[in-house]
């Protein structure tokens, strides 16, 4: 037998609890719960099947609705059962209560998990449920009209559309004359009043513990990208200075349009549901932005190659789309890393723990770690190694008995102390010995 997991639960004998069992295999990707056979896949056989067999049909269908496939099985002289669960497209209770399988874990669904599981089952998503209480009058018309501005390029008849219900059904925002919560967070003019937790929390962390000082980001998501950027960049970050002829030039420590585009995607890919903010968290030496999401099929590995565009809330990133706020061919993360290497900034790290999705850029720039790493070579030579190290990168052909002339040493000693810099990889002969040259394999 396999050990148990996804799809696999073994139990020595029956106990009606274990019913939690059937909800969760079918509110899942289905599977099989064996009695008769013990924690480790043992075979241990089960007492009166038969009485067993025909208990189980009814007993399950009562309490769940479903109804099994039940097989018997004998191996080694011992019977034990099998009941095969398929899933399910509606969500499946035992006593009101809901059941889900996570790898060999059965676990009970709560709170905006369970709202979320409900709602999926259901064909609807966080974004696509109607707000009955919202009304047109609480919708920002600012906001309205710059989309269509924004949203002339991608899509020019948008700009003339004056009719702002109708402009909202365009958007598939509007369901029989009421507003879903999707249009509540892109155009509401008090968003938080309904979802207090659409908002972006920034602080500048002198540790993981302790906080120097927070702002709070709030409005509708359109204003919260423009807010957000705007304080990272007055408030949070430092700049470069710099000037083309006379004119001055200014550039943020990190790649504005990569932490845009990291914005968007926290935005537009976050778990609306739960009750956290996205947080942006500044450090001196790293910003990290986490937001509660969930991979849609993906891994985090995936999110630094190209991979499929898979918004979790479809109808925020299709808004965010027209507005040309963002592309839809998934390349956003790497177009992240790419701005940051051509910066030379080390590549930004994503991360995913705990249901979060963290994206952490280093303020440590590439050829930064370089000489860091050549420094540590050169802390490593001897004195000694150190002074002939230095007249070979002063002079790449100079000979070795020149060597031994500036130093005072012997040839012989000269010849010791070259091999031993050879053999540390901090140079190496190119060419015949009279007419090459000593290549440095790291400058000072």
């Amino acid at each position: 037998m396999k050990k148990e997991n996804q799809h696999t639960e073994f139990k020595e004998s029956w106990h009606d609890e274990y019913v939690r069992y059937v909800s969760a295999f079918c509110n899942a990707d289905g599977g099989t719960l064996y009695i008769g056979i013990d924690d480790n896949g043992k075979i241990v056989g089960v007492e009166q099947s038969q009485k067993l067999i025909e208990k189980l049909p009814n007993f399950i269908a009562q309490k769940t609705g479903i109804t099994p496939l039940i097989k018997l099985h004998e191996a080694d002289g011992m019977e034990y059962i099998s009941i095969e669960l398929q899933p399910s497209s509606m969500p499946i209770s035992v006593h009101g209560r809901y059941y889900i399988r996570s790898g060999s874990v059965t676990s009970e669904l709560q709170g905006n998990q369970l709202n979320m599981f409900l709602s999926a089952k259901m064909g609807l998503t966080w974004e696509s449920v109607v707000e009955e209480s919202f009304t047109a009058d609480e919708i920002d018309l600012e906001t309205v009209e710059r989309f269509k501005v924004l949203a002339k390029d991608r899509v020019p008849s948008i700009e003339g559309e004056t009719d702002m219900p109708v402009l909202m059904e365009r958007l598939n925002l509007l369901v029989g004359g009421r507003f879903k919560r999707a249009a509540i967070v892109l155009f509401g003019k008090n968003v938080q009043k309904y979802v207090l937790q659409a908002r972006i929390k920034i602080g500048k962390f002198l540790s993981d513990t302790e906080v120097l000082t927070t702002d709070i980001v709030e409005g509708n998501l359109i204003q919260q990208v423009d807010r957000t950027l705007d304080i990272l960049r007055t408030k949070y970050l430092l700049s470069y200075i710099s000037y083309e002829g006379i004119h001055r030039r200014e550039k943020l420590i990190y790649p504005y349009e990569a932490l845009r585009e990291a914005l968007l995607n926290a935005i537009i890919h976050r778990e609306y549901f739960v009750s956290s903010e996205i947080q942006i968290r500044v450090y001196d030496d790293k910003l990290v932005i986490g937001n509660e999401a969930r991979l849609q099929d993906i891994t985090v590995e995936d999110l630094s190659r190209s991979h499929p565009s898979r918004p979790y809330n479809k109808l925020i990133a299709d808004v965010f789309y027209k507005a040309g706020f963002i592309e839809s061919w998934g390349r956003g993360t790497q177009q992240i890393i790419d701005k940051c290497l051509a910066e030379g900034l080390l590549a930004p790290v994503y991360e995913y723990k705990m249901g979060f999705l963290y994206l952490t850029f280093s303020h440590e720039r590439i050829n930064e770690r370089i000489n860091e790493r050549i420094n540590e070579r050169i802390n490593e030579l001897t004195e000694i190694e150190l002074k002939v190290y230095d007249l070979i990168c002063l002079d790449p052909h100079v000979r070795q008995s020149d060597l031994a002339i500036r130093l005072a040493l012997t040839e012989q000693y000269v010849r010791k102390i070259v091999k031993q810099l050879k053999d540390k990889g901090a140079i190496e002969r190119v060419g015949a010995r009279k007419n090459g040259y000593w290549n440095v394999k790291f400058e000072k």
